[in-house]
């Protein structure tokens, strides 16, 4: 980085932090030494290929992360995929292992900070995709979604070090490496660790057009469908095949009406694929439905609707079969994280002088932190990181350089609050 484009980036640094109402200027000055640093830690982590497939750049990346933290003074240990791995379709046979750091401290409040370091990029797409920096604007493959969240955690927790803060009981962090392919390998590891732990914050990015956490997100599953028919020739002997498409846009057609408004269940067929010649009676057909719930126990409602819709068959002697794969729970509001979203709303607005909104509405997709709010009512909030854009784009994903002091800002005193007892 030279010394022109580090100038323009400490200018932009700066920016937001001109109006500040009374912000804890130990935690500023602090903030503002680490904010420079993030980018370059930052350039590093997107500078090394991680697909959610690509195991050696997993532990090329999760090798960097682990001794990041081993420096700050984290007690580091790496966790790989076991048996109890939740096998779904597209479950790599050796899923990223996690980054596991635990800093003990003088208090009793246990917090959880979590982020991914997989993405949805192929190898070989960095050559033409560095990163780069473009006025307030830091580029690069999996940025936004998640290596800015990494950086968050690394400089935040360097924050709390130069402060000389350990008031608080336990600190965790968890960077896993299957969050992009619905976390198989990680889930039963961030369900422990947010029942284990007060407050759990997730570092996904926050949206650009404005500041905003989220407390709630939808559950997603999926339904594979598939059909076996029997193959014959379609021109002179069709009546002696099972047209295993027949059957399948049957069975598609009679589960159409899956959806319910009423309750938030979104079941929508997203992809099918029959036969393999032109001239040949298909034997077997595939069909997969997207599916997504707001509310736990909505899952349970949909796998008895579609065994008994399948039982009910156009041809009798086709074999119709289906799996259903709870790929993530949705993340549901509860009481302790409003309390925890409030608190971060106000210290926003009169530390920053600057807005942060939060909904109980669910919005886009899926994420880890509603692993880490399953089966216990522990404060988990999600949109921690920086402000980005264009999650899964190949040429326009991007952070906002001017949100990252703020983010961390309010990282580090949620940590600090949460930890002295001043959040109730």
């Amino acid at each position: 980085m030279n010394t022109l484009t580090r100038n323009l980036i400490l200018v932009l640094l700066s920016v937001p932090l001109l109006a500040l109402s009374a912000p804890s200027e130990p935690v500023m000055s602090a903030v503002k030494k680490e904010a420079a640093p993030y980018l370059d830690t930052l350039k590093s982590l997107v500078s090394i290929e991680s697909g959610s497939g690509d195991r050696e750049g997993l532990d090329k990346i999760s090798a960097l992360i682990a001794e990041n933290l081993k420096i700050i003074g984290g007690k580091v240990e790496f966790i790989e995929p076991g048996p109890d791995t939740y096998k779904m379709f597209d479950t790599p046979t050796r899923p990223g292992r996690m980054v596991h750091a635990q800093f003990r401290g003088a208090g009793t409040k246990k917090i959880l900070l979590i982020a991914h370091m997989d993405t949805v990029y192929l190898r070989g797409m960095l050559a033409d995709q560095q990163f780069r920096i473009d006025g307030n604007r830091a580029y690069g493959l999996g940025i936004a979604d998640d290596k800015q969240g990494i950086a968050m955690i690394l400089h935040t927790l360097k924050v709390l070090k130069a402060n000389n803060f350990n008031d608080y009981g336990l600190i965790t962090v968890l960077i896993n490496g299957d969050e992009e392919i619905s976390s198989p390998a990680s889930r039963s590891t961030l369900t422990k660790l947010g029942a284990e732990h007060d407050v759990t914050f997730s570092c996904e990015s926050s949206l650009a057009a404005f500041d905003r956490i989220s407390l709630v997100t939808a559950g997603i599953g999926a339904v594979n469908l598939t059909v076996t028919g029997k193959a014959s020739h379609a021109g002179s002997a069709p009546e002696q095949g099972r047209n295993a498409l027949y059957e399948l846009s049957h069975q598609i057609l009679q589960m159409r009406d899956l959806s319910d408004p009423t309750t938030g269940v979104k079941f929508n067929w997203t992809i099918s694929q029959a036969g393999t010649n032109r001239n040949v009676i298909p034997a077997k057909a595939t069909a997969n439905a997207d599916v997504r719930v707001l509310r736990v126990d909505d899952f349970n409602s949909i796998e008895p609707k579609v065994t008994a819709r399948i039982n009910n068959k156009l041809i009798p002697e086709t074999k119709v079969e289906f799996n259903f794969e709870r790929r993530r729970p949705p993340l549901q509001a509860n009481p302790a994280g409003l309390v925890v979203a409030n608190y971060a709303k106000k210290i926003y607005q009169e530390d920053l002088g600057l807005d942060l909104s939060f909904s109980t509405q669910a919005e886009g997709g899926g994420t880890d932190a509603a692993f880490a709010g399953l089966n216990n009512q522990n404060a988990v909030l999600e949109r921690f990181g920086a402000r980005g854009f264009g999650a899964h784009s190949n040429d326009a994903e991007y952070i906002l350089i001017d949100s990252i002091a703020p983010r961390m800002y309010l990282l580090t005193k949620m940590i600090m609050d949460i930890s002295t007892g001043k959040v109730k």
